[in-house]
């Protein structure tokens, strides 16, 4: 396998060899692998077909010349899943999710430490650094492991306990800094020196933005069996991708993937790129909106995703910031209440469970749709990484269980009866959905599970709605106004004439653009009025929770 080592800043070329991490004619440790792109870019896809469904399919655009399947727990080719619901939700209907929680250790690392441990192995490296927030130090115990190399970690105390035991059970050695994670670093950087031993560098270290490429790879193909091929190319690529941010080294591999990629012809295009970090720890999101070619150094972090704490990200973000521009892409930044309630979101729409840095590039990703940054035409792919660990109480909020307690003094069913009770649905505020889509009752639906626990009641066209509500007597009505049998419009002044049901709330939702005359005809008679496509925005969802209090 033939590959270079190419200087970032002079051009020197040089071989290849894990423990040289500086130029050997500048000095400096920003260095990247160049290969013969020519030959694989004609040799390699003929020959994936064979190959098996991991990384390690790309094997001649990796810095390993002889790779060690013994090592390998199956890291790489994750799913790339269509995320149907939330496409609806947010009038989106190609977003993907690149499920990289499918990994050994859950974690994008993976690839990180796989490619890493492997190249170390090669050249007989048996003991390590590195610094981590958690799951790259999860990733590379898991893999030090098998490769039988000694780890040592170093975390931040803010970094969860059950995170460090399992960093611990694999045999790694954790040291625990009271400090920031750049801190961190700069311990077991000085550690690294005074023992003389190998020391990962984040984004400097050559195999790990190589094994982030691999994403880039497996995206244009997984693309490609799902939509077909792009225009005069060989694979696809999204328009956008989206990746929750801390130091940045994933989005700059997954950069020099698709740029690969399109060197051997394979895709056309590079898609644009929207790095997003916690509002409390954003260096590069700031600096980038003030125009900044470096990046101003947050030195008191204010996030509780502590995963996403890096205030200094030094050159990476020159790097990630031409990327960015390059490709017409953004820097975003959102709170953690967002990003807490897009863990919600995402578990509750599309059962996927993420911890709140994978959800950070969810809620930037429903912050750019609001802001018409992206279109609902674009085809976006969303990294969903992270190492999922139990949720706490704080993320779940009051009353998200309940408790029975059965009743000893009764009867067996007598008990069960006075049991369920205390659970029954009844309980729960109800909600009539009148609309005579099916895809908009099930997305309404959707939404309003999403953010509480409802009884919720559907009716397909107007006269069954309006049967079901002097029924039911619900809560709150979510109707459509364009529909058979009896319109919207009918329904509402049916409502408003009888007592019973005269005052029980209406949000209209409709994609109709009403004129003058029909919202004079609405005046006074609905608490809201929504287009469809709105849904996630924080007015709908006020609005019922204002309503049914």
């Amino acid at each position: 396998m033939s590959f270079i080592i190419k200087c970032l800043d002079c051009g020197h070329n040089a071989p290849y060899y894990p423990t040289s991490t500086t130029c050997p004619k500048c000095g400096s440790q920003w260095r990247e692998a160049e290969y013969d792109y020519e030959l694989i870019g004609k040799s390699l896809p003929a020959k994936l077909a064979g190959r098996g469904p991991d990384l390690w399919r790309y094997k001649e655009l990796l810095p390993v010349r002889n790779p060690n399947v013994s090592l390998s727990l199956g890291e790489g080719y994750t799913p790339l899943v269509r995320a149907i619901n939330l496409g609806m939700m947010l009038g989106c209907p190609n977003i993907y999710i690149k499920d990289e929680r499918q990994g050994p250790t859950s974690s994008f690392k993976d690839r990180q430490a796989a490619v890493t441990i492997a190249a170390l192995k090669e050249a007989g490296i048996t003991e390590m650094v590195a610094a981590s927030t958690g799951n790259v130090a999860i990733s590379y115990s898991a893999y030090a492991s098998r490769a039988g190399m000694k780890l040592w970690a170093f975390v931040t105390s803010l970094v969860p306990s059950v995170k460090m035991r399992e960093i611990a059970l694999y045999g790694s050695q954790v040291i625990k800094i009271t400090g920031s994670y750049d801190q961190c670093k700069q311990v077991a950087a000085e550690f690294a020196r005074q023992r003389h031993l190998y020391l990962d560098m984040g984004a400097r270290t050559i195999t790990s933005i190589e094994a982030m490429k691999t994403i880039a790879f497996e995206i244009a193909e997984q693309l490609t069996s799902i939509q077909g091929p792009g225009e005069n190319s060989l694979w696809r690529t999204p328009d956008w991708y989206i990746q929750a941010i801390s130091g940045g080294m994933g989005p700059l591999g997954v950069y020099k993937g698709f740029r690969e990629m399109q060197q051997m012809g394979w895709v056309n295009r590079i898609p644009a790129f929207a790095p997003i970090q916690a509002d409390g720890c954003a260096p590069m999101v700031t600096s980038w909106k003030k125009g900044l070619e470096k990046a101003e150094v947050v030195h008191s972090p204010k996030t509780h995703i502590e995963t996403l704490a890096t205030g200094d990200p030094g050159r990476t973000y020159e790097f990630l910031r031409n990327h960015v521009n390059n490709t017409n892409g953004v820097f975003e930044s959102v709170s953690d209440e967002e990003a807490f309630r897009a863990m919600h979101v995402l578990a509750k729409m599309e059962g996927i469970s993420a911890e709140p840095a994978a959800a950070v590039a969810f809620a930037g990703l429903f912050k750019l749709i609001r802001a018409g940054v992206i279109k609902p035409s674009d085809t976006i792919v969303v990294n969903c990484t992270g190492h999922t660990m139990p949720a706490e109480a704080g993320i779940l909020g009051d009353n998200w269980s309940r408790d029975i307690k059965f009743p000893s003094t009764e009867t067996p069913q007598e008990g069960l009866l006075s049991a369920l009770t205390q659970v029954a649905p009844e309980r729960f505020p109800k909600i009539v959905i009148v609309e005579d889509t099916g895809e908009a009752r099930r997305l309404i639906r959707r939404i309003l599970q999403s953010q509480g626990n409802f009884t919720i009641l559907e009716a397909e066209n107007g006269r069954a709605g309006l049967e079901l509500i002097q029924k039911e007597q619900p809560d709150l009505i979510v109707l459509d106004l364009m529909m058979p049998e009896m319109d919207g419009f009918t329904v509402i002044e049916a409502l408003r004439s009888k007592q019973e049901t005269a005052t029980i709330p209406v949000i209209v939702a409709t994609a109709k653009e009403l004129t003058p005359d029909e919202k004079n005809r609405l005046g006074g008679q609905i608490q809201a009025l929504l287009q469809k496509g709105d849904f996630l925005n924080d007015e709908f969802l006020e609005e019922v929770k204002s309503l049914i209090k």
